[in-house]
């Protein structure tokens, strides 16, 4: 339901090997808040104008390869790439002392119907740990088409960061063969001592600064044999020193690349039939 990894395992590696130590603490500021609104609303824009086109439905639907990139899916393949939002001349859309990690992926999964897929999403994921990175997740609240989760999520290359988390996921239908969920995450509190009897949530957005804003998109179109799954993850963390970017950078592309990767796979594994 929910891609629980992220890229702050990437961001935390390349900091400390950089500096060979802990990253101080830092604050999320007014002006990256304004700039990270501004960049979802442009993209949850550009979303909501391809979800009600009628005649595509997945992003990849609105590229030159769209109909190679829905027989590389079927065929197997995941697919995952880095996305940037622009403005409307066409300029990327900047975010003031932070860092957009912004992400996409999709993958085919044989065998199940889409009212199938959507009645097993619409159940919440299986209580307490799941993965190596999941360390608990529950259900808080639901209604109809709406629930609240809980995911404590723990991420450990060179520096270890435990968070507690919850998410507002939203459920909709756009026809008999396709939907769409969107994940908004409501509360990020990273954890001091995690695991001791001082364990302790810090405030939130005055922090390490690995992840302090988190939303996912979701698409499901059923096609013949399966349904096509289309994740669009768009995150926040604190911005890379310029000492260290060369190095941070391909780091964090290729930890949030591999993380997309395992959380389509394991979408895939959970629901094949």
């Amino acid at each position: 339901m929910l891609p629980v990894r992220t890229i702050l395992a990437g961001w935390a590696m390349a900091s400390a090997v950089a500096t060979a130590a802990p990253v101080a603490s830092v604050r999320l500021t007014p002006e990256s808040i304004a700039g990270w609104e501004r960049y979802l609303g442009a993209t949850e824009l550009r979303i909501a104008r391809e979800m009600g086109a009628g005649d595509r439905f997945l992003a990849h639907d609105f590229a030159a390869d769209g109909a190679a990139h829905r027989r590389t899916l079927i065929g197997g393949a995941v697919v995952v790439e880095p996305l940037t939002t622009v403005d409307r001349t066409g300029t990327p859309i900047e975010v003031p002392n932070a860092m957009v990690h912004h992400w996409r992926g999709g993958v085919f999964i044989p065998g199940v119907r889409l009212n199938d897929l959507m009645a097993r999403l619409h159940d919440g994921p299986p209580a307490g740990r799941q993965q190596e990175d999941l360390l608990d997740s529950r259900v808080l609240s639901r209604g109809r088409d709406q629930m609240n989760v809980y995911l404590k999520l723990q991420r450990t290359k060179i520096v270890t960061v435990v968070y507690n988390t919850e998410h507002d996921v939203r459920f909709k239908r756009q026809g008999p063969t396709r939907a769409s969920s969107t994940s908004t995450a409501t509360k990020i509190a990273e954890i001091d001592n995690p695991g001791d009897a001082v364990e302790r949530e810090l405030p939130q957005g005055d922090d390490s600064g690995y992840m302090w804003r988190w939303n996912s998109y979701w698409r499901y179109e059923e096609v013949p044999g399966g349904v096509i799954a289309e994740c669009e993850s768009v995150s926040l963390s604190r911005d890379v020193p310029g000492v260290v970017r060369a190095l941070a950078g391909p780091i964090i592309r290729s930890t949030a690349s591999e993380s997309m990767e395992r959380t389509l796979l394991a979408l895939r594994e959970r629901h094949k039939r």
